[in-house]
């Protein structure tokens, strides 16, 4: 096997136990079914249709639990195909399934190379994945061969700048130490023990994983294999594969004007360009999540807000959000260390205390006494501030 399959077969990640599937549902960033709904089918998919989904390169299971248990517990059909090189990373994936008495799995052990042999798909997660292979290009290209007319993909893949220290480390203990991954893991942690505290890594406090467990350990500074992609880069080899980018939960990171204070220096500069530039400028960015579709079918998959548009809100439930707003008149909103604030005028702030997942916004203004033409402009800021800030999806998953 290569030192990669050595590697996740000794050290699954990330480390799981199906134990705690009783306990806790992760979830996240890309893959979430409402997020997916948002950004690639205009928060308006019929999910009364069977949903197809590759999870390519699923690890040790948590996109494919997130979407199998997010959709089973609202009664949604769906057949998922999971794939991944690492029989040991797939035993933990199916004993989670299990645990959580998921059905409408299949498991394959195999590449997501082959994924067009494996059928055509509404939607493909790839996180985490495609910078750990020889060929990243290759990888995009297989993705993008297996999607279905009208589906769209979602990836994760990581960035230089917010990783700072990593990959000098990568290299010197690629450099030095041999044998298996436990001997190699074990000889690693001494070595970090006497690194000085200055290093670039030591001091980037944005990292967490090596403290986590052994194959976050492994998988941070003793992966063999490890490319990151800058966001010029990325949209690059999306291109490449006929791809396009439709959105990503992070869009306030990759606007530039709060940085620089003057819209004027960002002339001549295309979206790309700008994004780039706001990533340099910025610095702490470790992953580059995003949603992606064939260029031809580019237009209007990124769900907008109509009066039919169901919201969902992130990590919060309307009223608690809707009672600090009233008290404060802004949404507090913090990543890697940087804090931001989203001011939301009162009118919206109680449109928030509505938001159940199933109202429509048509529904929420005449519950404030109003209509969608008064309210439309009210929203509409705080509606695309929350969404580029990962706080705010249109989907209608819960209706009907």
């Amino acid at each position: 096997m290569s030192r990669v399959s050595d590697q996740y077969e000794a050290f699954p990640y990330p480390e799981r136990d199906p134990a705690e599937e009783a306990k806790r549902l992760i979830t996240g960033s890309p893959s979430h079914p409402l997020e997916i709904d948002h950004y690639l089918f205009s928060g308006a998919r019929d999910w009364s249709q069977p949903f197809r989904a590759l999870v390519a390169g699923g690890g040790t299971g948590d996109a494919l639990i997130q979407l199998a248990q997010v959709l089973t517990s609202a009664g949604r059909p769906y057949d998922i195909t999971y794939v991944d090189l690492s029989t040991a990373s797939r035993n933990v994936a199916e004993a989670r399934a299990a645990a959580r008495g998921l059905s409408g799995i299949r498991f394959v052990t195999g590449s997501l190379l082959d994924a067009p042999g494996m059928g055509r798909f509404d939607y493909i997660d790839c996180c985490g994945v495609l910078h750990h292979l020889p060929d990243p290009q290759a990888g995009f290209d297989a993705l993008a061969g297996a999607l279905a007319p009208g589906g769209g993909i979602g990836l994760m893949v990581y960035a230089p700048f917010g990783r700072s220290g990593v990959y000098p480390l990568q290299e010197a203990f690629g450099t030095v130490l041999e044998g298996s991954p436990r001997d190699r893991l074990r000889r690693a942690k001494a070595i970090f023990d006497r690194i000085p505290d200055g290093h670039p890594f030591k001091r980037n406090a944005q990292l967490s994983d090596h403290r986590a467990s052994d194959a976050g350990f492994y998988d941070l500074l003793l992966h063999s294999q490890d490319r990151p992609f800058r966001i010029g880069e990325l949209l690059s080899v999306l291109d490449r594969a006929g791809l396009a980018m439709t959105g990503t939960p992070q869009a306030h990171l990759y606007d530039p004007v709060p940085i620089l204070g003057d819209k004027g220096l960002l002339a001549g500069l295309d979206e790309g360009q700008r994004m780039d530039l706001a990533e340099a400028l910025r610095g702490t960015i470790r992953t580059h999540v995003l949603y992606a579709v064939p260029r031809a079918e580019a237009q209007g998959r990124v769900a907008q807000a109509g009066p039919q548009a169901v919201p969902h809100l992130k990590g919060v439930a309307g009223p608690a959000l809707a009672q600090h707003v009233i008290k404060h008149g802004v949404i507090p909103v913090s990543h890697e260390g940087e804090r931001f604030e989203i001011p939301v005028p009162g009118m919206a702030a109680r449109a928030l205390s509505q938001i159940d997942g199933r109202r429509s916004l048509d529904e929420i203004a005449r519950a404030l006494r109003t209509d969608w033409l008064a309210f439309a402009p009210i929203w509409a800021g705080v509606s695309r501030a929350m969404a580029g800030h990962g706080l705010l999806y249109y989907s209608g998953l819960l209706r009907g």
